[in-house]
């Protein structure tokens, strides 16, 4: 029995999604392609549908059929432009592990997506003092739409107070700072866009 772990791994390269185009381009049937590798039409057809995943002998012969090597099926291949991330899905953070007490928490939205163009985050921010939340700075572009709540943000010698419904964008290499205001609940979608290279 092969584990969630393997065949979520297994599943990452699209066996049966490459078998089947391969088999399209040629023209060719799953009863042909039975005929020429000796297998059965149900397992070709489990194989395509991803419903089991092929040993490398199994693999072998078939890729010999199609005059192509096993790193065919094993290439990484361009990923969609769509993704979803489900809210069970996402891991909280903390802006610093190593904080006490933690300024804000993050989610990422656009984990999965491979060179991204931009980070997005869900920030949840806690109640603390100024003091207690330090600025930092990185390279590229910075914006934050309030979602829930109230929030300070610091940039460089700027101080603004932003609200349920309000934007900031702004150049994320200036040092700034978050902090909570009131008792409300605060929340802010976060976009990092790094510098263009």
């Amino acid at each position: 029995m092969v584990s969630d772990t393997i065949t979520a791994e297994l599943s990452k390269y699209r066996i049966g999604n490459k078998l089947r185009r391969l088999r399209l381009s040629k023209s060719m049937g799953l009863l042909e392609l039975s005929k020429h590798t000796g297998l059965s039409l149900a397992l070709l057809s489990k194989l395509e549908r991803e419903v089991m995943h092929p040993t490398l002998p199994t693999l072998a012969r078939i890729a010999m059929v199609f005059s192509v090597g096993l790193e065919y099926f094993f290439n990484s291949e361009p990923k969609p432009v769509l993704e979803i991330v489900r809210k069970q899905d996402r891991l909280r953070f903390p802006d610093d592990p190593d904080a006490d007490p933690v300024c804000y928490y993050f989610e990422s939205l656009d984990f999965p997506v491979p060179n991204r163009a931009l980070n997005t985050f869900l920030a949840e921010f806690n109640l603390i003092t100024p003091e207690q939340c330090q600025p930092h700075q990185h390279a590229g572009i910075e914006v934050l739409y309030i979602l829930t709540g109230k929030l300070e943000v610091r940039a460089g010698e700027d101080i603004h107070e932003l609200s349920e419904g309000d934007a900031i964008y702004f150049d994320s290499s200036v040092s700034h700072a978050y902090r909570r205001i009131g008792s409300m609940r605060t929340t802010a979608m976060v976009v990092l866009l790094p510098p263009r290279t």
